[in-house]
């Protein structure tokens, strides 16, 4: 599971609890909208011009500081992604790195045979194969604290690892079944820099050391904060049509100026609506549209002074009228306002109910009475206990617009029951090594960007944390009961079953009180015309070698 830290765009009409199914047909967005077009008609050369929110330092996903969407654009491009989703979310072997995928065996043993293509390798020459599989599975597995791991879902349960029946094949046992095994080894690291925890943590810092994709790192810019790729000569699969890829990262409010000047050739709109407006009147360009597996949430540090009692975090919840802050993110964006009741289905997914119930409902009556009985009594305009006021830190991306718009709605909503929030806007390249993942904030605003997995990927945001291991559970709370219920989900082979055990979890999850949805988080991305294979995906991932300019440019 990958953050982000802008907000973006919306879904469909407006509600709270009750278990609301997902939106109607008629009222969903497209499933994707990325101008498909066959290589025969994409253009060979050429240099995508890809703008970043923010510049990291760790490019190793699986990192607690390097799951991030940032970290993501740019290693599909040079990294094994094993599995592919459609625009169904039905995720698919990747030729270049699968000939095939599949479970074998489900008694006594749930037993995996990976058919690796003989031409997969890594740019240090070395064929890709069962040891970078071991090595992956050992340092994600959670087993080695040295590890600084962002999740260890799925990987904690296999038993172990070996060569299949053939030289090209890896085997894959589990000691307990697993639903989303697909889910795994995507991105794929090399087993020399996953072996040792300190090569696992430090070895990817400002560099990528080994790739095996379409391209390869060409440079890293810590100055210009910018990323090159170019097209890898030693790549196997089908040759990359774009020369190659620049990621330069820049203020998001400067990139509806850049996108017009033609300085770049795409630009997440987010939830700008003076964006998509100078965006529509850019000559050439076009906007599209897709509903994202992503959403926009507030997540509350239960680890805090303030927030340990699950009183006040239920007072929190119960005083920001979330529909207040959908209209305000997602207006004149030309999207139905709906707010999102579940924390691993998105509104137009299949499975998705609105779990939320009283708490989904704006109740500043109710946060009154609990903030009484946790014994915050009323002193003037704010509350206090034992000498102290209740004064919240809600901590903001500086240079991303639309959070300091939700801080100060949240802020004259909270102040309404009592409560002073402290806006802090602090560098965008910091807000997760400094403050998220430190713990140094009681509200934070950012988006999950999801896949086609509802929970596997999500589990280490809600699973109780070990110690200081949060892994990515950045509320710092959890219970025996949520990781129970995950556990049962993530091991339930039939659909239809796992989908209602996720909804089990869901609802255990909004009694804790530590993450508040808001919206899912559908895709509107202003584009060249001429761009084919990119733009609003959605569920649908980006194969990179196929992207690339028809016509003349």
């Amino acid at each position: 599971m990958a953050a982000v830290l802008g907000c973006a765009a919306v879904t469909a009409g407006c509600q709270g609890g009750g278990g609301a199914p997902p939106a109607p047909a008629a009222d969903r967005p497209p499933g994707s909208d990325v101008n498909p077009m066959p290589r025969d008609r994409v253009r060979d050369g050429g240099t995508l011009r890809w703008p970043l929110p923010e510049f990291p330092t760790q490019w190793n996903f699986h990192h607690v500081n390097g799951s991030r969407g940032v970290v993501e654009q740019v290693v599909q491009g040079v990294l094994p992604y094993l599995m592919r989703s459609d625009a169904k979310a039905v995720p698919h072997p990747v030729p270049a790195y699968l000939r095939s995928a599949r479970v074998v065996s489900t008694k006594p043993q749930q037993v995996v045979v990976y058919r690796l293509n003989p031409k997969a390798r890594w740019s240090d020459g070395r064929p890709i194969g069962p040891a970078d599989f071991v090595a992956q599975a050992r340092a994600l597995s959670g087993r080695d604290p040295r590890f600084q791991i962002s999740n260890a879902t799925g990987y904690e349960r296999i038993r172990k690892i070996g060569r299949g029946a053939g030289p090209h094949e890896v085997k894959v046992v589990f000691a307990r079944p697993y639903a989303d095994w697909r889910s795994l080894f995507s991105p794929l690291y090399p087993a020399s820099t996953c072996a040792d925890p300190a090569v696992f943590n430090g070895g990817w810092s400002d560099r990528v050391p080994v790739s095996a994709g379409p391209f390869r790192v060409a440079r890293i810019d810590r100055t210009a904060k910018s990323v090159t790729l170019e097209r890898d000569p030693g790549w196997w699969g089908r040759p990359a049509k774009l020369d190659r890829i620049v990621f330069r990262t820049m203020d998001t409010a400067a990139m509806p100026g850049a996108f017009a000047n033609g300085e770049i050739d795409l630009m997440d709109i987010g939830v700008d609506a003076s964006a998509l407006r100078r965006a529509e009147h850019v000559p050439g360009a076009v906007v599209r549209r897709a509903g994202a597996p992503d959403w926009r949430h507030f997540t509350l540090n239960a680890a805090g002074p303030f927030l340990r009692d699950v009183r006040v975090r239920r007072a929190i919840m119960l005083a920001v009228d979330r529909r207040v802050i959908v209209r305000s993110d997602l207006a004149d964006l030309g999207w139905p306002e709906r707010t999102l009741g579940n924390h691993f289905f998105v509104n137009t997914q299949q499975g998705y109910r609105d779990n939320s119930g009283d708490l989904g409902r704006y109740d500043p009556e109710r946060a009154r009475r609990l903030l009484d009985q946790a014994g915050w009594a009323p002193r003037g305009e704010y509350r206090v206990k034992d000498g102290r006021t209740l004064a919240l830190r809600f901590v903001i991306p500086a240079t991303v617009p639309g959070g300091k718009q939700e801080a100060e709605l949240a802020r004259a909503l909270l102040e309404r029951v009592g409560v002073r929030v402290d806006i802090r806007p602090v560098p965008t390249d910091d807000l997760f090594d400094r403050y998220v993942t430190p713990g140094d904030f009681d509200i934070v605003p950012f988006s999950w960007l999801g896949t086609s997995f509802p929970l596997s990927p999500l589990r280490s945001v809600f699973a109780r944390p070990r110690g200081a291991r949060i892994q990515q559970n950045y509320a710092r709370a959890g219970t025996a009961r949520i990781d129970a219920a995950m556990d049962r989900a993530i091991g339930e082979i039939d659909q239809a079953k796992a989908r209602r055990l996720v909804n089990e979890a869901d609802r255990l999850i909004w009694e804790l009180a530590i993450v508040l949805p808001l919206y899912q988080r559908p895709q509107i991305v202003a584009t060249r015309g001429g761009l084919a294979n990119l733009g609003a995906g959605g569920f649908h991932e980006t194969a990179y070698e196929d992207i690339g300019f028809t016509g003349p440019r």
